[in-house]
């Protein structure tokens, strides 16, 4: 392609297929050409497609070209030549406007009566477009200004209102599939057999050698009772596996090593062997966990207490 307007007419003819395949194809969020790359290899196709046009126009051009006379071909060129030059002058005369520059000849008119040192200051107007670009922002700010600051429009506060709790949906939403997000302020105890399965795997790859394939603790705890020494619970069991365990104990942190639902499936699992009875269980270590809701409540305590006392009493009298 050797003239300006084929690669022009390229352009726009891909400029018009990005456009076409982004808004006739529908996608639930983001780009149609980021969802589904093979949008790219259409484009770059019709873009082929395009280019062989261009190039196949040229090649008719040349080739009738060829076959004219002589005379002919002077004209044509002549022809060419004219239409050139016209474009030219129309494109110099929308840049004199644009730049609204006096000519080299008349800029003794617009010469100022500076003189620094043989340096002459000319008093050149600023360019039209300049100067139209800024009077548009000062319209612009003050629609802004009156739509906004004095009329007080509340569509955008509710447009963003909107916007929030839908992005907090769609959070969520994403959430429900995208488990290895947790961290230890969101872990959750899971109960599914397959997380279990999962967690049960894992911690026979690396955690038997400390607590035994029962739970029932050899170097490490025992897991099978309510006595923790860095707390129980899914979130605390979440974050000693993370974390590690006590300093100088030899519990490394896995939280390098293990994904964030890893560590979740297995710290569910250890839970799971709460109750259970295994062949040898260590003493217990650490203080009772008990999860919110298991501790009896403060009335019933005191309850308990005054009925013990009053039987204790009853006791004495009766000795």
């Amino acid at each position: 392609m050797k003239s300006l307007a084929s690669y022009i007419r390229v352009f726009l003819f891909l400029l018009i297929g990005y456009l076409l395949i982004e808004y006739t194809v529908e996608v639930q969020e983001g780009s149609v050409f980021t969802t589904y790359p093979l949008a790219w290899l259409v484009l770059g196709v019709a873009g082929l497609f395009a280019v062989a046009i261009e190039l196949c126009v040229e090649a008719l051009r040349s080739i009738l070209f060829r076959s004219l006379n002589e005379e002919a071909k002077q004209r044509y060129l002549a022809a060419e030549n004219a239409r050139k030059e016209k474009r030219k002058a129309k494109f110099k005369k929308l840049y004199n406007k644009l730049v609204d520059r006096k000519p080299i000849e008349q800029e003794d008119e617009i010469i100022l009566d500076h003189n620094y040192d043989g340096i002459k200051e000319l008093d050149n107007k600023l360019p039209p477009w300049w100067l139209y670009g800024f009077y548009a922002t000062i319209i612009f700010a003050g629609v802004y200004l009156a739509r906004y600051h004095i009329f007080q429009d509340k569509n955008q506060i509710e447009e963003y209102e909107a916007e929030v709790i839908e992005a907090k949906l769609a959070i969520e939403e994403y959430k429900k599939t995208a488990k290895n997000l947790v961290d230890v302020n969101t872990v959750e105890l899971l109960t599914e057999e397959a997380d279990l399965a999962a967690g049960k795997k894992i911690f026979q790859v690396n955690c038997v050698a400390c607590h035994k394939a029962d739970g029932g603790g050899g170097i490490g705890p025992n897991l099978t009772d309510k006595y923790w020494i860095l707390g129980g619970g899914i979130k605390n069991v979440f974050k000693t596996i993370s974390e590690g365990g006590r300093s100088g104990k030899g519990m490394v942190a896995w939280e390098q090593t293990l994904k964030p639902l890893e560590r979740a499936q297995v710290a569910s699992y250890v839970l799971s062997l709460q109750g259970t009875t295994p062949d040898d269980p260590k003493e217990a270590q650490g203080d009772l966990w008990e999860e919110e809701g298991d501790a009896p409540k403060a009335e019933e305590v005191e309850r308990s207490e005054n009925n013990t006392s009053v039987d204790t009493l009853n006791v004495t009298d009766n000795i």
